[in-house]
């Protein structure tokens, strides 16, 4: 797959609105296939295990039983990448619309599967959860997807996962920092290893920095807005950090732009084709090479 075809696929689909179903959706009953992440209970759910989720319009909440929803890309043109998506939302809320399936689409136009994630809320009204819980379900949603590789189509070193917002607070915490001995240990796939082959920062939040584990980190593509009080200086600080390191990395401050510039809700011509910059990045550095799921993983790779 060409760089010219990625991109006219993306101008594609974002000039329908997102409005299609990728055609390549893996299928449960009449929907995408949801995956259970905890499937004994997430650790410390207790008595809310069975609560049920609350979802409104664009968000979701009260998230007790961990999950990923799976958009594979169609097998026609799919590459073999694998991203899972954490939605943003402050921690107190899953921005689930424009940061969970239309995401997936759009990658999945890219050839990319897509795994969009559904975590605890430390923020939300009465939770009992920490952001550590968290990052132990973002932990888990890559274990879960490199164990499962081959059923998923998809190679096991080509395996990413990008974040928004307060999503992007737990990219850091996986992919820049140490696993906790704690996290592992209640894992059921312990010993798959829980780094992501490369990382995608969509105006992440400062949880997690400075990052304890940058010499390890995997290459990363952070974009965010010059005008963004919140997360702006965050993402310059961990591209800084992730530099000096000599981790391979790409930076895109969009002037005029503020905090959650969402694919499919912002006027500004530039800012809504940053996608068309991931697609570079992602060419460039050969994770959209067309190979086989046993394939492996990009130069510089060190995966523990």
């Amino acid at each position: 797959m060409t760089v010219r075809t990625v991109k006219a696929g993306l101008a594609l689909l974002l000039a329908v609105g997102l409005a299609a179903a990728s055609p390549g959706a893996a299928q449960q009953g009449s929907g995408p296939l949801v995956v259970r992440l905890w499937p004994d209970g997430a650790p410390g759910a207790g008595e809310r295990r069975n609560q049920p989720e609350v979802a409104r319009d664009w968000w979701i909440k009260n998230v007790n039983d961990p999950t990923l929803t799976a958009f594979p890309a169609d097998p026609r043109h799919a590459n073999g990448a694998a991203i899972n998506v954490v939605p943003g939302g402050g921690h107190r809320e899953i921005v689930w619309t424009s940061e969970g399936p239309n995401v997936a689409r759009v990658l999945n136009r890219m050839g990319i599967a897509a795994y969009v994630l559904k975590y605890r809320l430390a923020n939300e009204e009465g939770s009992t959860y920490s952001v550590e819980d968290a990052a132990a379900d973002t932990r888990r949603a890559i274990r879960w997807l490199r164990a499962n590789a081959e059923a998923q189509h998809v190679d096991p070193d080509r395996i990413g996962v990008m974040g928004f917002s307060a999503g992007g607070e737990l990219v850091t915490m996986v992919a820049d920092n140490p696993d906790p001995p704690a996290s592992r240990a209640a894992d059921p796939q312990k010993d798959v290893s829980a780094r992501p082959d490369f990382q995608v920062l969509v105006f992440p939040g400062p949880g997690g920095q400075p990052a304890s584990a940058v010499s390890s980190a995997p290459p990363a593509f952070l974009v965010a807005g010059s005008l963004d009080q919140c997360c702006g200086a965050p993402t310059v600080a961990l591209y800084e950090q992730l530099r000096k390191a000599g981790i391979s990395a790409e930076l895109h401050m969009y002037a005029g732009a503020d905090h959650a510039f969402n694919i499919d809700e912002t006027d500004l011509v530039g800012v809504l084709h940053w996608p068309d910059r991931l697609a570079d990045w992602m060419a460039d550095s050969g994770l959209m090479d067309e190979r086989s799921a046993q394939g492996t993983g990009p130069a510089g790779d060190k995966r523990q």
